[in-house]
């Protein structure tokens, strides 16, 4: 009897394992690394869903985007998170997601209309430098300069798309003749932010493409105080970053679970001091301190999703063109 009853233990266990629902999230390398937020997202929200969540971290987000499209209908992601509104109209063109609608007070420096994507948290690009150095005032400065700079790659990194974006936004027409100037400055091209911003710590390069929140990672998690963000005068440019359900997903209500987990005091709450960006919805508790700290640009620029893509083509090929002299 105490065999069968074993045994019956055993494979109850084995049934209830099996029914265990799984949800796929895709993201970029950094949010599942041991310093980021997916870890404790995952502990936290496991404990409310009763299922196990996995997430799939490859590149940046233009990356994500990119292994979306190849794989198609047939991939096993339920939510992708990590792309941001320089790829909105791109992902929606794919049609491979469907609506998401949240109730979120968001506090977002725009109001926010989309229906398919939802905000998780949000910056402004900038770069960062070491305190001890004069930081040029704009790119026209910086290109005059002898500053050497690392900088993503637009087609894999959405922090490299920002930042053609960003001189797009700025300087319109003449953004061809901005990225001529820039050309000797930039030292190399990577393929994600962790890769640039690496290279940058190791004394490779004077700047770094980032955020002007990135300093808040050293004073706060290492107690340095000699990184600080470049605010340029003719505007820094923001960063949304936003999650949306894949229309293909065997886990539908699983998923639209997660989105509002994610945009939950729970979750929020963790993204400053892990993602080291401002949170779509403010914490209850406010902001670490630290964030009081940190550079805040008085003119943010932002371009229309639905105008980016006709943009980003023509910015892409200015700056191919440029950086292949």
């Amino acid at each position: 009897m105490k065999y069968l009853t074993l045994a019956a233990g055993i494979l109850g266990a084995s049934a209830a394992y099996a029914e265990t629902p799984e949800l796929t999230v895709y993201t970029y390398d950094s949010f599942v690394s041991e310093w980021g937020p997916g870890p404790a997202i995952k502990t936290a929200f496991e404990a409310e869903c009763a299922c196990t969540l996995k997430f799939e971290g490859m590149g940046d987000g233009a990356a994500l985007l990119a292994r979306l499209k190849l794989e198609g209908e047939r991939s096993e992601a339920d939510v992708l998170l990590g792309i941001d509104t320089s790829l909105i109209a791109t992902a929606k063109a794919t049609g491979l997601f469907t609506p998401t609608t949240i109730k979120a007070d968001y506090t977002l420096p725009v109001a926010w209309e989309d229906d398919t994507f939802a905000p998780y948290d949000w910056g402004y690009f900038a770069f960062v430098h070491n305190s001890d150095m004069t930081p040029p005032k704009n790119f026209t400065d910086l290109a005059a300069s002898d500053l050497k700079i690392v900088i993503q790659d637009p087609r894999s990194s959405t922090p490299g798309l920002g930042l053609l974006m960003w001189v797009k936004a700025a300087y319109g027409d003449e953004a061809a003749g901005i990225w001529e100037g820039l050309a000797d400055n930039v030292v190399t091209v990577t393929k994600g932010w962790s890769e640039a911003y690496g290279l940058f710590l190791e004394g490779e390069a004077d700047m770094v493409l980032s955020y002007t929140t990135s300093p808040a990672y050293h004073l706060i998690a290492e107690e340095d105080a000699t990184k600080s963000a470049a605010v340029f005068d003719e505007g820094n440019y923001m960063q949304i970053e936003v999650m949306g359900r894949l229309a293909a997903s065997d886990q539908p209500e699983l998923a639209q679970q997660f989105i509002e987990f994610m945009v939950s005091d729970a979750a929020q709450s963790v993204l400053p001091t892990t993602n080291w960006m401002y949170p779509a919805v403010t914490p209850a508790a406010g902001l670490p301190k630290g964030f009081e700290t940190l550079s805040v640009p008085e003119k943010a620029l932002l371009i229309a999703n639905d105008d980016v893509p006709a943009l980003r083509d023509e910015a892409l090929q200015e700056w191919l063109g440029a950086l292949s002299q």
